[in-house]
């Protein structure tokens, strides 16, 4: 991990995006990832240059990176940045 998202920030909001917004997961892999056929999605890490998935479809799991549109400052950018990109996937750009 970076000195600006650690281990355990990095943990923190991975088992929230997980929990709370497995939805969202998923429409990154589809739309950032490329990942078209996913049926499944597990966010297993971040720092401050992208996102770390596991994806699954029908042949089978991959892990798949994201990098974030913008360099992370801080962990309180984590938060704007996912959402933007979820506006984004969903065709509502900020």
């Amino acid at each position: 991990m970076s000195e600006i998202i650690t281990s355990a920030v990095s943990d923190r909001i991975c088992n929230h995006m997980n929990k709370d917004h497995g939805d969202a997961v998923l429409l990154y892999a589809k739309h950032f990832g490329q990942c078209h056929r996913a049926e499944a999605a597990k966010m297993l890490s971040l720092d401050e240059t992208g996102m770390a998935l596991e994806v699954t479809d029908t042949t089978g799991t991959e892990a798949v990176r994201i990098p974030f549109p913008k360099t992370l400052a801080n962990a309180k950018e984590a938060h704007t940045v996912l959402v933007e990109m979820m506006q984004a996937a969903q065709g509502n750009p900020t």
